[in-house]
């Protein structure tokens, strides 16, 4: 603790500050509502346009050319995919603000009416002096007025290299404007103390600091997602068709009613239009038929479809530790064509391990207890007693460490394998820096000496001795210390950092560097984690360009992305921050494609790759922690924040991952892919519906049927099929076959040309089939007549099941790309539940529906006769699969093989 007494403010001094100056707390981002987010939901196109189409069905509801059941269905499949979705974001939401509520929690050690007090963080106010220690986060900006610290600024800056601080010059000038971290004398909110202790002023709080100024920057509007793009498109594109096949139909009944039924009848055209009452009421029923035709035609499952899959993957994500904040983030995941990855923590473990030990003579030692018995106490001394860091000891004689900085921490934690109590006591120190690199204490007692450890090209050529196994110690000899160079050579082109120790009997007031002993050298490092090098792969093989950002230099950061596989061509380059800066725009568009690292990377690099990236077209990824990462977190198309990072970087993401791991990112991409085919798996099977229904409602009146499907048979499909199918397609299985496609443009319709094949080619089989069974006299023969003035009744319900089955049929179809149209279908359960359950409930209401859907029960034959001629839309699609995969393989939209 700090010797100096301060009395601080007074508490009418603290009155006075916060009247002035204001509170340190920071403006909320202001969260929406569920209401907020439930409008925002209703805009969404296809949405809009199933309430235009629910107005128009409760109108003709009231006009009574409408059953009661189409509205209702039309709000219910409104009332789910709005509802869904706006609670499953509403509630991670709220799971999101319990994380975000523990920072405000914060507590702070505060100088006030002449005692040292604990307050809140938001209770602090300008002109605190405020007790900063080893491990506490710093809470305002503010200058030193006694003491020194180092300080971790890579939040703020991504600079990975501690910073030291000092109490200030008298004269010192402060600037609240300025954001130089340099200044040895200012220090900045959200910064971490890593070593010593100082007493800050507080001079800058709340909003006008610099982690404040940036929270600020998270307010801009958000870019669409490229689902949200392409789905705009496809409303726009149905819309037209359905009005194009409202008005063609409309017209189709009156050509047929005025011209064909005319014929027939063998009386003029013009006599038709003399019974105005007749015309009056041909003009409406085609009026109501064009409706209920645009209503057919709006796929009303597909809303309700998305927000089911979205929820349903969002709380499986939430399983692999992934909160996900915005529903649609997974699927843009999906959607992705470059990702920016930081490099600590997320492809690393972001902890630094001793990973071995080399002894004087050069040997190797994998771990502490591996160490022969006599070097290890030197060695254990050694890093035990000359640290700044601190090994608490638990309740289970495991020890804690604390304190410190990283590299500290990772040296005392190896030694902490074996607790060693020694009768020592510390006569002084000498503190590292960054000029002479190396830190020193001098101990007495059982031993009397003085401990050094720093940069090995620093320690290595001044050693006379070395200690051997046994603790004893050894001439050097000129071999051997080149050799050892030579190891440290290896070690640094592996990314291993070292660390030297070494004893000398000199004090620390006379030339340690003149008689030293060499314990030995340490290497450490930040490894890869293990699974993040396969979820590269795979990340890399789905097709997108992943950069590692990093705040190490180039040297390192190279051999750590060859490791992790992300270097693997001649033409993959990396560049520093320094080497994009003197780049224009167009230079780094160019070189984009082949830049897999960038080191030394700066705060307002990731803001400029975001832009560079999105003006290329590209759907952009960044993975981020500090608040310097916000804006790009922000800006990106998903920003992934880490879990373990700052509460506005989580503010600004999309996608908050728990655990910090790429792997983690990598399933987020392969949920976001697995949605994006279930999507268009339902638009497959429901366009096809829609295709066949409209023409058939068209051709009817050529064939002389006036509706081959009654009005209210059509909203039956359109409601059936819909709905339930949306369920079907929804639990569509995250295959790994899907992380090999190649990604998504973001201007790409959703719609390709082997769905386009699938939806005419079957939407018109339909419609043909449709007209085969309606012309062939065959089946009026194979089904029974009606009663008198209903002798049609039995051979249009059968046509009425016919049409239903044969899109049950078609649900397979539209399920899989491949042949086997049973691949993977246990992984889907609910598809076959889905499918059993619309045929049950046609075959039921072929009973029961009555006068209102224009039926009568069939006997067992005469199902006979038209499930089996159903089941032929089957044959037809893989005759269509096998035609593709034969001559048109290339324009597969994905891989045939699991």
């Amino acid at each position: 603790m700090l010797k100096i007494h301060h009395e601080g403010l007074s508490a009418e001094q603290v009155e006075r500050s916060k009247r002035e100056h204001g509170s340190n707390s920071l403006t909320e981002i202001e969260m929406e509502t569920f209401w907020d987010k439930l409008k925002g939901n209703l805009e969404d196109p296809v949405i809009r346009i199933l309430i235009v189409a629910l107005l128009i069905d409760v109108v003709f509801f009231f006009l009574g050319h409408v059953e009661w059941f189409e509205p209702l269905g039309i709000g219910i499949a409104v009332v789910i995919a709005t509802l869904v979705g706006t609670f499953s974001e509403y509630s991670n939401e709220q799971s999101f603000q319990k994380l975000q509520a523990e920072a405000s929690k914060i507590k702070c050690k505060v100088y006030r009416d002449g005692s040292l007090q604990e307050i809140g963080i938001d209770d602090i106010v300008a002109g605190d002096l405020i007790l900063v220690q080893t491990g506490d986060k710093i809470p305002v900006d503010g200058v030193l007025i006694e003491g020194h610290i180092g300080v971790d600024q890579s939040t703020l800056n991504g600079e990975s290299k501690e910073a030291s601080k000092r109490q200030l010059d008298e004269g010192y000038e402060y600037s609240g404007e300025s954001a130089d971290f340099l200044d040895e004398c200012k220090v900045f909110r959200g910064t971490v103390v890593v070593e010593g202790e100082a007493v800050v002023e507080a001079r800058t709080i709340g909003d006008e600091s610099f982690y404040g100024q940036l929270a600020k920057e998270l307010q801009s509007e958000d870019r669409d997602s490229p689902l949200k793009v392409k789905l705009s498109t496809l409303a726009d594109g149905i819309s037209r068709f359905g009005y194009m096949g409202g008005t063609m139909i409309a017209l189709s009944f009156m050509f047929k009613k005025a011209v064909l039924d005319s014929l027939a009848a063998g009386i003029p055209i013009a006599q038709y239009f003399d019974n105005v009452p007749k015309v009056a009421s041909d003009v409406v029923t085609a009026v109501i038929l064009a409706i209920i035709i645009i209503v057919v035609a709006v796929p009303e499952g597909l809303p309700m479809m998305i927000a089911m899959v979205l929820s349903l993957n969002m709380r499986k994500l939430l399983h692999d530790n992934i909160l996900v904040r915005k529903l649609v983030g997974i699927e843009t995941a999906g959607s992705l064509n470059i990702l920016y990855s930081d490099k600590t923590g997320t492809i690393t473990k972001g902890q630094l391990q001793v990973i071995s030990f080399y002894s004087g003579d050069n040997a190797q030692y994998n771990s502490y207890h591996d160490i022969p018995e006599g070097l290890r106490r030197m060695a254990d001394l050694s890093l035990s007693q000359n640290t700044n860091a601190v090994c608490n000891i638990q309740e289970d004689g495991k020890c804690k460490i604390l304190g410190g900085n990283s590299t500290e921490r990772a040296l005392l934690e190896f030694a902490s394998a074996e607790i060693i109590e020694y009768d020592v006591q510390t006569i002084g120190t000498i503190p590292f820096n960054s000029k002479d690199k190396f830190s020193a204490t001098q101990i007495d007692g059982e031993y009397k000496m003085t401990l050094v450890k720093g940069a090995p090209e620093n320690i290595v050529k001044y050693c006379k001795r070395y200690y051997d196994q046994s603790g004893v110690e050894q001439p050097f000899g000129d071999s051997v210390i080149k050799s050892i160079e030579k190891r440290m050579d290896n070690l640094a082109e592996r990314s291993i950092r070292m660390i030297a120790i070494a004893t000398t009997p000199r004090t620390l007031q006379e030339n340690l560097f003149e008689d030293m002993t060499l314990v030995g050298v340490v290497g450490i490092r930040d490894d890869l984690r293990e699974e993040s090098v396969e979820a590269i792969k795979e990340t890399m093989d789905a097709g997108i360009q992943v950069v590692m950002i990093t705040g190490d230099k180039k040297e390192t950061a190279m051999a750590i992305a060859k490791e992790a596989g992300l270097v693997k061509r001649a033409s993959d380059i990396a560049l520093t921050s320094s080497d994009i800066n003197r780049m224009s725009d167009e230079q780094l568009k160019e070189a984009l494609p082949d830049i897999r690292v960038i080191a030394r990377a700066l705060p307002t690099d990731k803001s400029r790759l975001v832009k560079i990236s999105q003006e290329m077209n590209y759907v952009v990824g960044m993975t981020g922690d500090g608040v310097n990462d916000s804006p790009a977190l922000k800006k990106a198309d998903v920003g992934f924040a880490m879990g373990s990072g700052t509460e506005v970087a989580k503010e600004a993401g999309d996608i908050v991952i728990l655990d910090d791991n790429f792997n983690s990112i990598a399933k987020t991409i392969l949920y976001g892919r697995t949605i994006y085919n279930s999507i268009r798996k339902f638009i497959v099977y429901q366009l096809t519906v829609n295709v066949g229904a409209i023409m058939i409602a068209f051709l009817g009146p050529f064939v002389g049927v006036d509706l081959p499907l009654s009005m209210t048979q059509m909203l039956w499909v359109n409601l059936v099929m819909d709905t339930l199918a949306a369920l079907a397609f929804g639990g569509e299985a995250a295959l790994m076959r899907y992380m090999r496609e190649k990604p998504k443009s973001r201007t790409e319709s959703i719609i390709n040309k082997d769905m386009w094949s699938s939806i005419l080619l079957n939407g018109s089989f339909v419609a043909g089939m449709s007209v085969f069974y309606l012309k062939t006299p065959m089946f009026k023969e194979l089904i029974r007549r009606g009663p008198a003035g209903r002798e049609d009744i039995y051979f249009l319900t059968a046509f009425f099941g016919f049409f239903i089955f044969m899109n049950v049929f078609n649900m397979f179809n539209a399920r899989t790309e491949e042949k086997n149209l049973f691949a993977n279908i246990t992984k889907n359960r609910g598809f076959l539940k889905v499918a059993a359950g619309i045929a049950i409930v046609q075959v039921v209401m072929t009973y029961i529906g009555g006068d209102i859907l224009r039926t009568a029960g069939l006997t067992i034959d005469e199902w006979m006769v038209i499930v089996p001629m159903a089941f032929l839309i089957i044959p037809l699609d893989l005759a269509r699969k096998t035609v593709r995969n034969m001559f048109f393989r290339q324009q597969k939209a994905e891989p045939q093989a699991e």
